[in-house]
């Protein structure tokens, strides 16, 4: 299938809440492939960050800060029955979108669950409160309130979103290359079932970026391939991970939900300060970052088996997160600074020279040890395929153009998560935007050469154990 292949006709109004680097790089996708006139298009952003693009494409750009006070007036008149919300934004509230896209008959999408701004940096609210679990369990609780209502995406990005969908087209793969009959699962039982079968332990969301930029980091300066505030809002929360029903050792610092399902749990520290082995097929083994997603808590919730109210099976989950080397630095930097950003923020596109993102899911504990799925996308391939776009942003941008087309394909559906949908459309369109989307069995475990230079306290029974995947 070509890039152009997808195309829907939209007769509604596009509404985007912030426009940093996704969002400028989404729009073109959005031209490409959905129906729609520039003049039926606003975008709604804090910063002048993107101006220039929206002017070349003729669409209407608002500079305000959108606050719990101000963003219904703000956003009311932009919003009616047929429309849709992008919410690409940091510090403004999911929830209080979601709620009015649904009150003015909207569609909606976002990348991740985002409260109003200061919570996940407030040093006066407990840890669990900051987590992507409780932020969560705000958003699905809106599920309570309607039954048939405007399709709400949650957390349609790269991961989270496009994630799970390489999970469950790993799973089949793995099924196929193991010669177990996965069936067609279809419901989140079956699917959980086949994860259990096949006796999958752990899934990392294991990404590794090389992308490097002919401009280097600066004292005082944070750089990243995508959203500094995002990464640096994600990296401050506490580490949280989906707890496997297989794992043996709680970790010290670690804490459980007194609501929900309880499928994960929280560390006392910040993802951007832990980190765990993780392995991709080009990097080969490495140390990535905890840094907190909804992926992590979705997926274990999703693929969890239980007999009546017992909990038989679930798999730990995680992400674990290295991104170029400028941002690696720029993370060490924050962290000495106690977690307070720098005064200066930069997103590496042009600058950028050579390397790629790969980003894929790593399935371990079945038959053949470990399976990574997913997409190696270089910088120069990126450039290719879509203006406004590096490798890493291009990854997020396809997926959430794949969501917004299966929300305006799939209009009633309430509030939906990644893992609920149906995975091969999404699949579908991001494919040709991914690069080489490889699958590679490995013979690696995070016991691999170790204890080799100093005694570890490891659990040689299970490798894929918390315990030994932990790097504290």
């Amino acid at each position: 299938m070509s890039n152009h292949e997808v195309h829907v006709n939209f007769s509604g109004r596009i509404v985007f809440v912030g426009f940093g680097s996704i969002g400028q790089g989404v729009l073109p996708l959005i031209l490409r492939h959905i129906g729609t006139s520039t003049d039926r298009i606003s975008i709604v952003t804090a910063e002048d960050n993107g101006r220039t693009e929206a002017e070349q494409f003729g669409v209407k750009f608002v500079k305000t800060s959108l606050t719990e006070g101000n963003y219904r007036r703000i956003l009311e008149p932009l919003l009616g029955a047929g429309d849709f919300l992008l919410n690409l934004s940091v510090d403004v509230s999911s929830v209080a979108l979601i709620e009015l896209a649904r009150e003015r008959g909207a569609l909606y999408l976002d990348t991740c669950i985002e409260p109003w701004a200061g919570v996940y940096v407030d040093r006066h609210l407990p840890v669990e409160t900051r987590s992507n679990y409780h932020m969560r369990l705000e958003a699905l609780a809106l599920r309570r309130s309607a039954k048939s209502t405007p399709t709400a995406v949650l957390t349609h990005g790269a991961n989270p979103g496009l994630v799970s969908h390489l999970v469950k087209q790993a799973l089949l793969n793995i099924a196929t290359d193991t010669q177990v009959d996965a069936g067609h699962p279809a419901t989140r039982e079956e699917w959980a079932k086949l994860a259990h079968r096949l006796g999958i332990k752990v899934i990392h969301i294991a990404e590794r970026d090389t992308q490097v930029a002919n401009v280097p980091k600066e004292m005082n300066e944070f750089v990243n391939t995508w959203s500094v505030d995002g990464f640096v809002s994600e990296g401050a929360q506490p580490a949280e991970l989906g707890w496997g029903t297989h794992e043996k050792h709680f970790p010290a610092d670690g804490g459980r939900h007194a609501s929900g399902s309880g499928c994960a749990i929280y560390l006392n520290r910040p993802g951007a300060s832990t980190r765990v082995r993780t392995w991709t097929p080009e990097a080969g083994y490495f140390h990535g970052f905890l840094i907190t997603h909804s992926e992590a808590i979705s997926l274990a919730d999703y693929y969890t088996v239980t007999e009546g109210s017992r909990v038989v099976y679930r798999p730990t989950t995680h992400y674990a997160y290295h991104p170029s080397d400028n941002a690696v630095l720029s993370v060490h930097e924050l962290a000495g600074r106690n977690w307070r950003l720098q005064d200066r923020k930069r997103i590496m596109m042009k600058e950028i020279t050579t390397g790629i993102d790969e980003l894929g899911v790593l399935l371990a504990g079945h038959k053949k040890n470990a399976y990574w799925y997913g997409s190696q996308l270089s910088i120069t391939e990126a450039r290719k395929l879509a203006p406004y776009n590096s490798a890493t942003s291009l990854q997020v941008t396809c997926a959430a153009l794949s969501g917004m087309i299966w929300a305006m394909e799939n209009p009633q559906r309430g509030i939906v998560e990644p893992d609920e949908m149906d995975y091969k459309r999404p699949l579908q369109i991001c494919m040709p935007y991914l690069g080489k989307v490889v699958g590679k069995y490995t013979d690696w475990t995070p016991l691999y050469q170790r204890g080799e230079l100093f005694a570890e306290d490891l659990d040689t029974t299970d490798p894929w154990q918390f315990k030994n995947v932990r790097v504290v």
